[in-house]
């Protein structure tokens, strides 16, 4: 019989990668043109299944019997050759860590939660993200890892006599720079490849006078409006529109910055809408190294990075001309509205302004907002989905005391 394997999480890992995991396991983070778990399906096929923390379980996946025998792997890991092989290599009863921290397990899931295996240190470097910001750290070359997975051996359209296209559309090495799936348009745009691939999905269109700069992600249905400015290390999930000038940000999906503004150096959940004017700092003012909230210290935590923008949740809006300071973190279902910087950490489910100040959003007044919106795509929020936001308030609560 096959061995499942099983992409888990820790708690310290799910609070360290909060608010983005709170509506999903990390498996299913976007980085590059993928999920993490999609990466593992190409790189080493098996039967993938997702061990997220408790209360995701119902939605996702959950927990072996005791007796199974597993292979679990840890869901922050970015996976390559290299991991693959390490992991493809562990002995049943083995575990691979990198510290205390459990990379790789293979044997018995009780022998697991028991603490019952042997411990071996890899002696290869496992790339894996610890905190939100690292999903833009690693993107461009993340974009650029699976551009040779997704496009090897395959035939993509050629772009419109209208484009402009900057650089060779090969390599040295006789590698496509730019690669357009089935029904996607382009047309008046100028396309940079110089500096990486650009990778345009299925249904996918960017509108013209647009100038991207790869390496660049547009995923199925996607859209990039008129006029707008894609600097390198951007990744645009299903169904996402985008617009004005975005540098080295990451959208899941089904998010939209449709309007002028700025922002870099982001991530972004699924089902968010910034609004027209929206422009979000990324480099404080007296160039020093950014504080990020850390929901795991429930404080401050110091980063190596001078530039980080913001990290914002599932279902939250800012309204026109909103304003962020440098590292700004919105959990899931803010509202944001008004002149002004909010302070630079929002807890969930809060809305207002930074003139007016912050009360709860109600759980009724989300859920009915939420399933609006899902419904948009045809997409209906189940009971399950229900349990998980009511988690999320649950947790935001011990932040607004």
């Amino acid at each position: 019989m096959q061995t499942s394997i099983y992409l888990f999480c820790s708690q310290e890992t799910h609070e360290n990668l909060l608010p983005l995991s709170f509506t999903r396991p990390i498996a299913d983070f976007r980085i590059g043109i993928s999920t993490i778990k999609e990466k593992w399906e190409r790189i080493m096929p098996a039967d993938y299944r997702y061990l997220p923390v408790e209360f995701l379980r119902e939605k996702f996946g959950s927990a072996p019997q005791p007796d199974q025998e597993v292979m679990l792997i840890a869901d922050s890991i970015l996976p390559d050759e290299t991991s693959a092989a390490v992991i493809a290599g562990i002995a049943r009863g083995e575990a691979i860590c990198d510290g205390d921290m459990v990379l790789a397990f293979k044997g018995r899931y009780a022998d697991f939660t028991d603490g019952n295996y042997v411990r071996k240190e890899s002696t290869e470097k496992i790339r894996r993200i610890e905190y939100a910001f690292d999903i833009f750290r690693n993107n461009a070359e993340e974009i650029k890892r699976d551009f040779l997975r997704i496009t090897a051996g395959r035939e993509s359209a050629e772009p419109d006599k209208t484009n402009t296209i900057i650089g060779d559309l090969y390599d040295e090495e006789g590698y496509r720079m730019l690669f357009i799936e089935e029904g996607a348009t382009i047309q008046g745009a100028t396309l940079n490849v110089k500096n990486g691939p650009i990778y345009i999905g299925k249904d996918a269109e960017i509108m013209e006078g647009s100038c991207v700069r790869g390496p660049i992600a547009l995923c199925e249905n996607a859209k990039i409006r008129m006029g707008s400015k894609i600097y390198g290390g951007s990744t645009f999930g299903p169904y996402c529109k985008v617009g004005g000038e975005i540098d080295n940000s990451v959208f899941f999906g089904f998010s939209n910055k449709a309007h002028d503004g700025y922002l870099g150096n982001a991530v972004i959940g699924e089902w968010c809408n910034i609004g027209a004017g929206v422009n979000a700092s990324n480099l404080k003012n007296d160039y020093s190294k950014i504080r990020i909230w850390n929901y795991h210290s429930h404080t401050f935590m110091r980063t190596d990075l001078q530039f980080c923008g913001p990290i914002i949740g599932d279902h939250t809006k800012l309204g026109i001309n909103c304003m962020l300071n440098t590292a700004t973190v919105l959990g899931v279902g803010v509202n944001l509205h008004g002149a002004g910087f909010p302070r630079v950490f929002v807890p969930s489910f809060s809305e207002g302004s930074p003139t007016g100040g912050f009360s709860d959003v109600p759980m009724k007044k989300f859920m009915q907002i939420a399933e609006r919106v899902l419904s948009r795509r045809g997409i209906t929020l189940t009971e399950s989905d229900h349990r998980i936001y009511e988690k999320v308030y649950e947790v935001a609560s011990k932040f607004k005391k």
